[in-house]
């Protein structure tokens, strides 16, 4: 690592000047991409802003048909919340599958998606569940988050506070893991809103997106033949040594009629 600065604030108006204060700042979540891209020096902050003494970012509440998770809860938490297991099972389930023990009890829901990494289970949670993401300043609309590779709608400064997830009537996550890593090759998640339908996936392309295809075939027919029936193309998807453009392609729709055989069968 090359030498920064260390900060612990106790609260977001302090962790927030902190980052202005500093030369080029970081933010600490969970660690668990930023403490090896540090160890490898592949960044060179002059700051490290630590927000895990903010309590303000951490918690789950229930109400009025949403689920609130604060940014700084950890995957490990969201997994065994009875709230959640009750009233939106397939986040926990979702959870409960990312990376390795120590990964679940080190990573935060927050950490994780402003990180946006192509194959990051939550993003397919956020964009499927049509998800509100709140900063310190205002709200996105899950829609308009992420943008690119490792892109997402936050400007320089911006900290995820809390993620609102709506409950739907039904809803499955499926993902095809790396043996190693356990990143999702491709994860796609489907859910029903009294018929209207949305299908988050994540792993396929740069960032996770709608399968706007998919969504409209489920509408008409919600049946894994409706799934079949669909073409997705491969362009723009993610090509490298574990899945090509056009394995991924084939993954989505795979992945997409296991979670719809998932919902029928209760």
């Amino acid at each position: 690592m090359y030498q920064f600065n260390y900060h612990r604030p106790a609260t977001m108006a302090e962790a927030v000047a902190l980052y202005g204060e500093a030369e080029d700042g970081l933010y600490l979540s969970g660690g668990q991409t930023l403490i090896p891209t540090l160890k490898q020096r592949l960044a060179a902050p002059s700051d490290l802003i630590d927000l895990s003494g903010i309590d303000a970012l951490k918690g789950i509440k229930v109400e009025d048909g949403v689920v609130r998770v604060g940014a700084f809860t950890r995957h490990a938490e969201v997994a065994r919340s009875p709230e959640i297991r009750k009233a939106l099972p397939v986040l926990a389930a979702l959870a409960g599958h990312i990376g390795d023990a120590q990964v679940r009890n080190m990573g935060t829901l927050g950490g994780s998606v402003a990180n946006s990494d192509p194959a990051a289970d939550y993003p397919a949670a956020v964009i499927g569940l049509g998800a509100t993401l709140y900063t310190q300043d205002r709200d996105i609309a899950a829609d308009d988050y992420f943008q690119d590779l490792f892109e997402t709608a936050l400007t320089p400064g911006e900290i995820l506070t809390r993620i609102d997830f709506p409950i739907p009537d039904r809803a499955a996550y499926r993902k095809f893991p790396n043996p190693a890593s356990r990143y999702a090759v491709v994860g796609v998640l489907v859910a029903d809103f009294d018929g209207t339908i949305r299908v988050g996936v994540t792993g396929a392309g740069p960032c996770a997106f709608r399968a706007t295809a998919l969504e409209e075939a489920l509408a008409r027919s919600f049946s894994p033949d409706a799934v079949r029936s669909v073409e997705v193309p491969e362009a723009g998807f993610n090509s490298d040594l574990h899945a090509s453009a056009e394995y991924r392609a084939n993954l989505v729709r795979v992945m997409a009629e296991r979670a719809v055989g998932d919902i029928l069968a209760g």
